[in-house]
């Protein structure tokens, strides 16, 4: 049986232990990991893989030793509870294997969850999951997590009181960052919310969230939008001793303002513009452009990103003698004064 997307959500989170197995197929191998996971741990519980009732074995070993699906599926383990043969990356090469497998599966057997990549319809192993009567196939796509989906990661962190305007927060994020990365924030919301019974809010996806740029960049940057020319050779002095290069510099620089001119220029200003960001800022970091885009205008901005490009194509000029980072900063020294000027 073919699943749908919203089947395949409700199915991976409570699959029925009855079934021969399941096929999860895409282009995404980071998505089909988690989905697969997912379906395991509901299938054996939390301490299945220790309990030695979960199998693993790579699909291609499968064209060499067709036989080794079918003794692992028939195999009796040392502890009673389901079992799960997980066959990784199956190649249309061990269909032959597969389907023999499912052929011969009985009640009672070790269920089979088998991953592939991107599988035409007309794939064997995907024909023979789809037509099954005792098994699913599932394509899982690019699609960000659905709110549905959202609410059951958070549910299943302990964190059931969300108001509206963090889950709005946690959609954009499930949008913009990859499947991965929204993962690792959802166990890092866990754990900072642990024994914390208060509503969800944005200071805490904030604390959580990975951060596109490091801390010591944002600081120079902050201080240079907001005026403060004397903070800016020591930041800079510490960057340099980090490792920052000049042009990884102003390309950070260049960034910001055009953040900032995003905002500004939006139509409704920068509170709808701040909306618009993707990916979306929020908490201390969103009311802190919020407040750079308003003090500058857009404008000035437009003017600020000249600078940066004469700057960036100063430093990729062949004839260039000075040092890089001394015209970095007079850059960001300029930029500082122009954000005083009327």
């Amino acid at each position: 049986m073919k699943l749908s997307p919203r089947e395949a959500d409700g199915y991976f989170a409570r699959p029925d232990a009855g079934k021969t197995g399941i096929l999860i197929h895409g282009a995404d191998a980071m998505r089909i990991a988690l989905k697969r996971q997912q379906i395991i741990a509901a299938l054996i519980g939390p301490g299945g893989e220790e309990e030695m009732r979960l199998t693993r074995m790579p699909g291609a070993e499968l064209r060499k030793d067709a036989a080794q699906l079918l003794d692992a599926v028939k195999a009796v383990g040392f502890f009673p509870g389901p079992r799960v043969v997980f066959v990784e990356d199956c190649p249309e090469t061990s269909a032959p294997a597969v389907l023999a497998a499912l052929e011969d599966w009985q009640p009672g057997d070790a269920q089979i969850v088998v991953t592939a990549g991107q599988l035409k319809p007309s794939s064997k192993i995907r024909k023979a999951f789809e037509t099954h009567p005792n098994t699913y196939a599932a394509g899982i796509y690019d699609d960000p997590p659905s709110r549905a989906e959202i609410e059951r990661m958070l549910t299943a962190a302990g964190i059931r009181d969300v108001p509206p305007e963090p889950m709005t927060v946690l959609s954009d994020l499930a949008r913009d960052l990859g499947p991965g990365d929204f993962a690792q924030t959802m166990e890092k919301l866990a754990l900072y919310k642990l024994g914390d019974e208060s509503p969800l809010g944005l200071e805490d996806i904030a604390a959580c969230a990975p951060r596109s740029t490091e801390a010591a960049l944002d600081d120079v940057l902050n201080v240079v939008a907001e005026g403060k020319e004397g903070e800016i050779g020591p930041l800079i002095r510490r960057l340099q001793a980090q490792g920052t290069t000049p042009v990884s510099l102003c390309i950070g620089a260049t960034r910001h303002f055009r953040t900032l001119y995003a905002c500004a220029s939006a139509p409704g200003g920068p509170a709808q513009g701040i909306g618009t960001l993707r990916p979306p800022v929020f908490g201390p970091r969103r009311d802190r452009i919020l407040s750079q885009a308003k003090r500058w205008g857009a404008r000035r901005l437009e003017a600020a990103l000249t600078v940066l490009t004469d700057t960036d194509l100063a430093l990729r000029s062949a004839g260039q003698s000075a040092p890089q980072m001394a015209l970095v900063e007079r850059a960001m020294i300029r930029l500082a004064w122009l954000s005083r000027s009327r």
